[in-house]
């Protein structure tokens, strides 16, 4: 793949849908798998990253550089993780300062973003049927029960490590479902920032080898499902959706036990409603600003969705939906 084909309109789309990824990972509560999902590229995603593996070696050396980086779709990864990684560093600290200055304004915004999202999953089931209602209320129900989970409490091993990077990446592929969510419920969140700020590179190391083994491994399993079971498999994706919304609904308080929870932590308090939390906290609901961000979220969801429907449409051999 030759630089100038790199940088052109579709990888730097590529590369744009990436650092919203990025961006929505940055909170604690809100799935990068969600963006992707929304932007039209899980599918792509799923089948690019299923093709690596140990036979990418023996291609490697019988046809070379160029056809292994082909068949892995190597140009597509490239630009969607150097988006994620250049969003990370990039507008972290800007994420940052809003989740802790405008906390509730933020959680609204992705919770309409969030609800919007679920509306191209569940028209995308090409047929329903019981088996499939059963799969959606499954995938509302299992979302709904990791968010009722509370903190625990896990040594920072290189096991530890290991493990929870995979369990972590698994989460973030699954849209509705933060991988940074599930590193602050199995308590090893913290320990991870630490790693970070202090470049405890031997954890690091731990880290990533188990979050690109849980990448690789479960994306596999992820695209098979997708080409086998579509029907099931969308709903179970769209509950999931819809039962994170319990996780990110924007006015919460704090948890009996949990003291100082702070943004970080907001996904593990306690949902309450917008008056319950003014005259609990003395602190404004921003309802206004709340309800604007969610329907602006929201247009914009279905917005991206009308227009890559609009652009599907009018590409050869793809029939109207």
């Amino acid at each position: 793949m030759s630089l100038p084909r790199l940088f052109s309109s579709r990888y730097l789309g590529v590369a744009a849908r990436g650092m919203a990824m990025g961006a929505a990972d940055v909170v604690p509560g809100v799935s990068g798998g969600t963006i992707a999902f929304i932007t039209g590229i899980y599918q792509e995603l799923l089948d690019s990253l299923s093709r690596i593996g140990p036979h990418c070696l023996t291609l490697l050396r019988r046809q070379g550089i160029a056809a292994t980086w082909q068949y892995i779709n190597g140009s597509f990864l490239l630009a969607l993780f150097a988006g994620v990684l250049i969003s990370i560093f990039s507008l972290a600290r800007l994420i940052g300062y809003l989740l802790h200055d405008y906390p509730i304004v933020v959680w609204a915004f992705f919770f309409g973003l969030v609800l919007a999202s679920a509306v191209p999953v569940l028209r995308g089931i090409p047929r329903w049927s019981l088996s499939v209602v059963l799969f959606l209320l499954v995938g509302i129900a299992t979302a709904v029960l990791i968010s009722e989970l509370r903190p625990g409490q896990i040594p920072a091993t290189p096991l530890t490590l290991f493990l929870s990077g995979s369990l972590a990446i698994c989460a973030m592929i699954l849209p509705g479902i933060s991988g940074a969510f599930i590193l602050l419920l199995i308590g090893i969140y913290p320990r991870v920032l630490d790693a970070v700020h202090q470049l405890q590179l031997f954890n690091l190391v731990c880290f990533a080898a188990g979050a690109a083994t849980g990448l690789l491994l479960f994306s596999r399993l992820l695209s098979w499902l997708m080409h086998r079971y579509i029907a099931r498999t969308l709903a179970f994706l769209a509950g999931i959706l819809l039962g994170s919304l319990k996780i990110i609904w924007p006015w919460k308080l704090p948890l009996t036990g949990v003291v100082d929870a702070g943004d970080k932590l907001a996904p593990l308090m306690s949902n309450t409603s917008p008056s319950t939390f003014a005259a609990q906290t003395g602190d404004k609901a921003y309802l206004g600003a709340a309800v604007t961000a969610a329907i602006v979220a929201a247009a914009l969801v279905l917005l991206v969705d009308a227009f890559g429907t609009a652009r599907r449409k009018g590409e050869p051999g793809v029939p109207p939906q």
